[in-house]
């Protein structure tokens, strides 16, 4: 997936934090084209052949979670991993994101995780419905323990539709264990051993 003018694939840093925004952007500009926003608001005008958007869920005015929202409503279709200091609880259940980082993140995670969107994006909707149940409950059974899954039937849901769909590509996808090794390898959360 070309991004706007360039063969590289293009990424959309957001974050109000200016300098945060910036070394993200320092971090990513020799692998990507990025384009860096310091409001939510502006993320809707910045959309146009961007393939991941990089996003912070607390922003002054016009909030990540209000972005999500947006996005769902539009045709354009990037890729939406949440890059935040707000550890992730029962209410990421209703966002539309397809991978979720909590800050700091480490310059080689922030490419590794942008790496496996743009793989998910190639092997189509399975796949990235997939990472974004799994991103949701290895998230909730790190915060909440690994019961947590059986607490509730839309989690039981949940638990039962990651573990379907890991059925089905692991029979149709031919990489998907290396899929799935390299979506174990992300660190998603400050301090906590890799998910």
């Amino acid at each position: 997936m070309p991004g706007h003018d360039t063969e590289q694939p293009t990424v959309l840093v957001v974050d109000d934090e200016e300098k945060l925004a910036d070394m993200y952007t320092l971090w990513l500009r020799n692998e990507y084209d990025v384009r860096t926003v310091y409001d939510g608001e502006a993320v809707l005008s910045e959309l146009d052949g961007v393939d991941v958007v990089l996003l912070d869920r607390r922003m002054p005015g016009c909030s990540g979670d209000e972005v999500m929202e947006r996005l769902e409503r539009r045709d354009e279709d990037p890729a939406v991993v949440v890059v935040t200091a707000v550890d992730p609880d029962f209410d990421i259940l209703e966002l539309s994101f397809d991978d979720y980082v909590c800050k700091p993140i480490q310059a080689d995670d922030l490419v590794a995780v942008i790496e496996q969107q743009l793989t998910a994006r190639e092997h189509g909707d399975d796949l990235r419905r997939y990472l974004q149940l799994a991103t949701k409950r290895r998230l909730l059974e790190l915060e909440h323990g690994p019961g947590v899954l059986d607490d509730t039937s839309d989690l039981r849901a949940l638990r039962d539709e990651v573990e379907a769909l890991e059925n089905d590509l692991r029979r149709t996808v031919a990489d998907f264990d290396a899929i799935l090794e390299s979506f174990q390898q992300i660190n998603r959360g400050p301090g906590r051993s890799r998910l």
